[in-house]
């Protein structure tokens, strides 16, 4: 088996890349006939298509490229190479600063349809699909891809000889969690699966169910059921203010003499505090952390809609926000430059 017969999940077109780049179609097109940097997988159509890989790689060029970067000179750059540069530079721009989406492999002829019709399960994951039965898969197929975070394999049942099977992709290390969704099997051999970390589950899966347990095979440590946090699981967003930023800005009164100010920091702060809590909410099974991890990330994201809306109203009020930072810089007992 070689790296064609995965199939790269999930696919944008050229207009989706432009949007998330920043970047013209036309630009897109010339990069790609100047210096490789377009497409690398073909529809059965013939038709071009952006792999997840191909679009971050994209956005690192197009962030170092706004930076001044020649372009001839960064286009065979490694993603390594083309993060160090970004860091260097201390460039935040259009997705340079998100992180790599988890990698996971799917094999199986019914997975990979099921798939198909549940797409949002790999919306948020860079994923290959192997359209071929879990017994017909070697471990060298791998050595085409990069190292996986997470495998899911389809299993008609469980038995021994396909226990041993798993535990022997398990024991290679062709990725870092395995998941196992069988249609017959009996308790001892899921109770052998799991005493061996690996994760069980019915075929077809449940979708909140699947997510979870990929969620918990990209995790930064290895974490047992009840003994983890939900922030552990999913990557929060960052801060664009400070405490002491608040404050000013709660101080701050506006061009129409309302509390505007006030009240947005007001709710930046008691929705950054509550996202803290939630992310500390342990998670005792699969059904509870997609309950928790819906609250923890709409939290997020109304505190992330809500750091904009004051980034608009302190617009064009640079000075005075300074002031009023030194002001209490000084009132705390000296004073600092906060800028």
């Amino acid at each position: 088996m070689n790296a064609a017969l995965f199939e790269p999940r999930p696919l944008y077109g050229i207009g989706t890349v432009a949007r998330l780049t920043g970047l013209k179609p036309d630009t897109l097109r010339v990069w790609e006939r100047r210096y490789g940097l377009g497409a690398s997988h073909k529809s059965p159509t013939g038709r071009r298509q952006y792999t997840q890989s191909d679009l971050e790689h994209l956005q690192l060029v197009a962030s170092l490229v706004n930076d001044g970067a020649r372009i001839g000179e960064i286009a065979k750059s490694e993603r390594k190479t083309l993060e160090m540069l970004l860091k260097q530079r201390g460039v935040r721009g259009r997705g340079a600063d998100a992180p790599a989406k988890p990698r996971a492999v799917f094999v199986g002829v019914a997975l990979c349809d099921w798939l198909d019709k549940h797409q949002g399960c790999v919306s948020n994951v860079n994923a290959h699909l192997a359209r071929v039965e879990f017994s017909e898969l070697s471990e060298d197929a791998f050595d085409a891809l990069e190292e996986s975070d997470v495998l899911v394999v389809e299993c008609g049942s469980l038995g021994s000889a396909q226990v041993a099977r798993i535990r022997q992709f398990q024991q290679a290390g062709v990725a870092s969690r395995i998941i196992v969704a069988y249609r017959f099997g009996n308790d001892h051999w899921i109770e052998e699966l799991e005493k061996a970390e690996i994760a069980v589950m019915e075929f077809p899966p449940d979708s909140g169910k699947l997510a979870f347990e990929i969620a918990r095979g990209v995790a930064e440590s290895s974490v047992h059921t009840g003994e983890t946090n939900l922030g552990e699981l999913m990557p929060g967003k960052a801060r664009h203010f400070k405490a002491s930023e608040l404050a000013a800005a709660a101080n701050l009164k506006s061009a129409l003499d309302c509390e505007c100010p006030k009240h947005i920091s007001d709710l930046i702060t008691a929705l950054a505090d509550f996202e803290e809590y939630s992310s500390s909410c342990s998670v005792d099974n699969w059904k509870d952390a997609a309950v928790h991890s819906c609250i923890y990330a709409y939290t997020a994201q109304a505190r992330h809609l809500m750091e904009k809306a004051l980034q608009a109203v302190l617009e064009d009020r640079g000075a005075e926000f300074q002031a009023e930072l030194n002001r209490l810089a000084l009132a705390a007992g000296g004073l600092r430059d906060v800028s």
